[in-house]
């Protein structure tokens, strides 16, 4: 923990940022929040503490048990839509608009920093913004069937095959995406300065990723109220609400 004041951290995260030439965020479930999107980790309040994941999201239970992963996915679905990215999305995007901040890999499937409007947004666990046909490996909008979906909970199908159509996140048995995750890892290793944002670290391969910053000789900053295995090796700990911490970089680098 440190006894910055939050402005002093701010400072001290601004002259790191500074400093840097190729800076790269990750961020988790903790910069979202904020937006009103419950994480997945926390003992009394995640979506964990209610369900067993391998019960309700894994390739299995879509597979196997359609009706409940869906009954499982549509408050959260509903909660995703109508959240509006908060202060920190928002500073990241400007951080990017400045051609400070090179690229956001994001363990959230929310879709909210696009929404801020960042752009180099590499989402290691997939989007909702997809669906994808198993069958007939057909790709479609959410935008197409999320209002039968929430309003009437049907299951969306393929109007190719007729087959349920999967969400295009990472379900638990499934591999990353190559491709992002490619990037991601090019993207880590190549940066000066690494900060994470809202992530306790603790869900692999991802939580790996700032070792290839490190490996580098890049610097660390990790923002969360959660302890970390990467805590002693950080050159600057921000445990502060992100909603307040970034918004007062951002400033410092106006």
């Amino acid at each position: 923990m440190t006894n910055l004041t939050l402005q002093e951290a701010a400072q001290k995260a601004a002259d790191l940022i500074s400093e840097s030439h190729w800076m790269v965020v990750l961020t988790g479930a903790g910069i979202s929040t904020p937006s009103g999107i419950p994480d997945f980790r926390s003992p009394n309040s995640g979506l964990w503490s209610r369900n067993d994941p391998m019960d309700v999201a894994s390739l299995t239970a879509f597979r196997y048990r359609p009706e409940k992963f869906f009954n499982w996915l549509r408050p959260l679905a509903r909660e995703m839509l109508k959240a509006r990215p908060n202060p920190a999305h928002l500073a990241l995007a400007q951080l990017e608009h400045k051609d400070i901040l090179k690229a956001v890999i994001t363990q959230n499937i929310d879709g909210l920093h696009q929404k801020a409007g960042s752009r180099k947004v590499y989402e290691v666990h997939g989007s909702m913004q997809t669906l994808n046909c198993l069958s007939c490996h057909q790709n479609y909008p959410l935008d197409d069937f999320i209002e039968p979906f929430l309003s009437q909970e049907e299951i969306p199908r393929c109007p190719n095959c007729r087959a349920i159509l999967k969400p295009g996140i990472v379900l638990f048995e499934e591999l990353l995406p190559v491709e992002v995750w490619q990037k991601a890892e090019q993207q880590s290793a190549k940066a000066d300065l690494y900060v994470v944002v809202g992530s306790a670290l603790e869900v692999t391969p991802a939580a790996h990723l700032p070792l290839y910053a490190l490996d580098q000789g890049a610097r660390l900053i990790i923002n969360t109220f959660s302890p970390t295995y990467l805590d002693s090796q950080a050159d600057l700990l921000l445990p502060f609400d992100v909603a307040q911490i970034w918004p007062a970089i951002l400033n410092y680098l106006n």
